[in-house]
């Protein structure tokens, strides 16, 4: 079937990923014995092994270190209600934050919600109960170059234009430069290598994306409010987001097909962004 070529681990998980989306594989069976596997795979049980363990971190499979084979693990618990970014980002960060490679994927109008909520994680590094070897941190964030479609003046075409704009690159400029430092002074801290890269859209987004580790999607709309800013020279009026009140939805890899789906297309969405129609930002 492939030519002589043997199928390597990433593509045995990806085929026992399949079955048990698909739901030919249903939660709490057992999968067949590694060697059945390997005989099926035309692979060695060492290839089949690794593949269990990729499904294991994806939260696929349960009972893998056990004598007998692993069973497709049953969906985990709902979270719960959607609750407010500011409550509900930080706890979901500081789990993501127990696996040996940190993958944080985001896309945000600015850093302001990461900030504090990186907090505990951090904390609990620091007094060393959290060990991650590696962490990977990619931005998203819209271009200084663009008109964006929030925050924007309320009286627009006027003068105040170019304030409301200034005063969000200064934002999003000083609180990316914050949430890098804060990242990357882990490496000297700790030793862990960090990678924190930001890139600019070409658009306003008009939702954020955090995507942990590759198995959770959180998803919030922003809500578009009128704001006062005040100013040495007065009141700037200004349409702007409440996001770190926006009510923040979870979908979870293992939670079923539905939640597996929309974190796969999330991800999908979030690489081809970052591959194709954003450039590179530089903070300053």
């Amino acid at each position: 079937m492939n030519g002589g070529r043997r199928l390597t681990p990433q593509e045995i998980a990806g085929t026992l990923r399949e079955r048990i989306r698909s739901g030919e594989l249903q939660p709490g069976e057992r999968l067949p014995t590694q060697a059945e596997l390997a005989g099926e795979f035309g692979v060695e049980r060492g290839a089949v092994r690794q593949a269990l363990r990729v499904l294991q971190e994806d939260g696929l499979l349960a009972d893998v270190s056990k004598g007998s084979p692993p069973r497709v693990a049953e969906p985990a618990p709902a979270r719960g209600e959607p609750q407010p970014t500011m409550v509900a980002l930080a706890p979901r960060l500081t789990e993501a934050f127990s696996a040996p490679h940190v993958r944080i994927d985001a896309v945000c109008l600015t850093a302001q919600s990461l900030i504090p909520a990186l907090g505990e994680a951090l904390r609990l590094v620091h007094e060393g109960r959290l060990h991650p070897e590696r962490i990977d941190a990619r931005i998203l964030l819209p271009s200084r170059d663009i008109n964006l479609a929030f925050p924007v003046s309320v009286d627009a075409g006027s003068e105040e234009d170019d304030a409301v704009h200034q005063r969000w690159l200064a934002m999003r400029n000083a609180q990316g430069q914050v949430l890098q430092y804060n990242l990357q002074a882990l490496r000297g801290t700790h030793g862990i290598d960090v990678h924190v890269t930001f890139r600019a859209l070409p658009f306003t987004p008009p939702v954020k994306l955090y995507l942990l580790n590759g198995v959770e999607a959180l998803f919030a709309h922003y809500m578009i409010a009128r704001r006062e800013e005040p100013t040495e020279s007065g009141t700037l009026q200004m349409w702007d987001t409440l996001g770190s009140e926006s009510l923040l939805f979870s979908f979870e890899q293992r939670a079923g097909q539905r939640d597996a789906a929309f974190v796969e297309q999330s991800q999908k969405w979030f690489d081809a962004l970052w591959e194709t129609i954003t450039t590179d930002l530089t903070l300053s």
